[in-house]
C-alpha cells in the first residue's frame, strides 16, 4: 500500500552551527550561547561529523574547578574528571557521534533519541558529512498537521484500500488529531489493520473505532 511517510529531511534544520576539533573551550561556550543550542557537531575535513560536544560535556569544568577530585570521584566519574581538564572540542566531544540519515523515518529518529537519551541528532549523508540537525521539537512538528490533511490521507491510503467493496460506507472524521471511523464493514478482521495503519499516519494522536460489522447475507443453496 503506498503511503506518504514523513522522513527526517521533512523536518530537520538545514542550517547548522558546528565547530572544528581544535575549537577552544571558551569558543564552544560562546557559540552555544550565541545560537541558543545545547550541543554542537564537531567536524573535520570536508564537513564529516566526528563527534558532538554538549553542555553536559562542559559542566565538569565548573564541577571540579575549585577542588581536586577525591579518589572516590576519580573512580566513579573518570570521564567527567578527564573532561574537567579538557580545553578543546577534540578532548571534550562524545565520539563517535550518534547520527541519522535524512531519509530515515521520524519514528526511527525518535527511537534513537529515546534509547540514547539525547535531544538532537546530526543528519549526515553516506560519507558522514553534515547535512542538517533534527531535534525532539522537530519530530513533534508532525502533530501540527491540519485535521483536514490527515482526514484526506486516511480516506485515500487506508479506507479506500481496506474497504473498497460496494455497499460499504465508512465515515472518516478527525478532531485535534484523533481519527474516528464510523459505519459498517463486511470483514471484521480488517478493522485491526485499519487501526494500525491509522495510528502509523503522521500527525495522528489516537484512533476511535466506531465501526460495526455488517451481517453476512446467507448464501442460496
Amino acid at each position: 500500500m503506498p503511503r506518504s511517510a514523513h522522513i527526517v529531511s521533512d523536518v530537520m534544520t538545514h542550517t547548522v552551527v558546528a565547530v572544528g576539533r581544535e575549537a577552544p573551550f571558551k569558543e564552544i561556550v560562546r557559540t552555544l550561547e550565541q545560537w541558543r543550542v545545547s550541543a554542537l557537531p564537531v567536524l573535520e575535513g570536508e564537513g564529516r561529523v566526528i563527534g558532538v560536544v554538549s553542555e553536559a560535556d562542559l559542566l565538569p569544568k565548573e564541577e571540579f574547578h575549585d577542588s581536586d577530585p577525591s579518589r572516590v570521584e576519580l573512580l566513579c566519574d573518570l570521564p567527567g574528571v578527564a573532561k574537567a581538564g579538557a580545553v578543546t572540542a577534540d578532548e571534550l566531544m562524545t565520539s563517535p557521534a550518534i547520527t541519522v540519515h535524512a531519509n530515515a523515518t521520524l519514528a526511527e529518529a525518535a527511537r534513537i533519541m529515546t534509547h540514547k537519551r539525547i535531544k538532537r541528532l546530526p543528519v549526515v549523508d553516506r560519507e558522514g558529512r553534515l547535512e542538517g540537525i533534527v531535534s525532539r521539537a522537530d519530530l513533534l512538528k508532525v502533530f501540527l498537521r491540519p485535521d483536514e490533511e490527515i482526514e484526506e490521507e486516511v480516506r485515500r491510503e487506508v479506507v479506500a484500500h481496506l474497504f473498497p467493496a460496494a455497499g460499504e460506507t465508512v465515515g472518516v472524521s478527525v478532531n485535534e488529531g484523533v481519527v474516528t471511523l464510523t459505519g459498517r464493514v463486511r470483514e471484521a478482521v480488517l478493522i485491526p489493520a485499519a487501526a494500525r495503519l491509522i495510528r502509523a499516519t503522521e500527525g495522528v494522536v489516537d484512533f476511535d473505532n466506531q465501526l460495526t460489522t455488517a451481517p453476512r447475507t446467507p448464501q442460496r443453496p
